[in-house]
């Protein structure tokens, strides 16, 4: 199962459209992402209409129109988020450091944002990935990461114009 993840869009519209674009390109079968879209109407870039595959979404800490943000993805709420998918855990809070070893104990796949800086890295038998800035706000850089949940295995992959 192929999985997009997305974090940090920060109501950058023209790189979050990009990056939709390539999810769907590439035909994945849903979306996390791992917050700070920040806006309503950068939300509205997310809905199932528009990605058409499930999408899985947490608050970050710049998500303050939580009110608005809820009224466009009614999914949407505070980490840590645990899915299962194709047989593997996933686990997602925004901010690595907001996770508990309670929560990350049942993970396969961690998945986080929060620091703008790509990560994809097996510990303890995990997968750690944040996916970097989606906004490019920060390196100048749109990254999302596709994820293989059959080989638990990720690429950060910069989303270009």
């Amino acid at each position: 199962m192929k999985i997009g993840v997305i974090s940090d869009t920060h109501d950058r519209l023209p790189t979050a459209r990009r990056a939709v674009a390539m999810f769907k390109r590439l035909k994945v079968e849903a979306i996390f992402h791992a917050g700070d879209l920040v806006a309503p109407f950068a939300a509205k870039l997310f809905t199932p209409d528009e990605l058409g595959v499930p999408l899985h979404v947490i608050y970050g800490n710049n998500d303050g129109e939580r009110k608005g943000l809820k009224a466009v993805l009614p999914q949407i709420q505070d980490g840590p988020l645990t899915i299962k998918l194709a047989g593997k855990t996933i686990v997602m809070a925004h901010f690595i450091d907001w996770l508990k070893p309670a929560d990350i104990a049942p993970a396969d796949v961690v998945i986080t944002g929060h620091t703008h800086e790509a990560v994809n890295k097996l510990a303890d038998g995990k997968l750690l990935l944040n996916p970097g800035e989606c906004c490019g706000w920060v390196h100048e850089r749109c990254t999302v990461a596709l994820l293989d949940l059959a080989t638990l295995k990720a690429d950060i992959v910069e989303v270009q114009a």
